[in-house]
């Protein structure tokens, strides 16, 4: 599988790689390795948070009145 990535970050990447002793196919992988878990994480959350909702474990609060209170101080539920 090729990638292409900006020149900027694969400067970046070699700059990391002269630093570490690693090589840029493994500092590669294990970045993408690692925003894959992240973002596998995260979608889990937003499943189970969903889920929540949907089953009515968790009620939904009005957006606006909530940063109302928090511009107020109040950081209270």
């Amino acid at each position: 599988m090729a990638v292409h990535i900006k020149p900027e970050t694969e400067l970046r990447l070699h700059e990391l790689a002269e630093q570490s002793g690693r090589a840029t196919d493994e500092l590669a992988e294990d970045a993408i390795a690692a925003y894959l878990e992240g973002v596998a994480e995260l979608r889990n959350a937003l499943d189970q948070r969903y889920d929540d909702f949907k089953s009515g474990k968790v009620e939904a609060i009005d957006g606006e009145a909530f940063f109302e209170r928090l511009r107020e101080g109040d950081v209270r539920g």
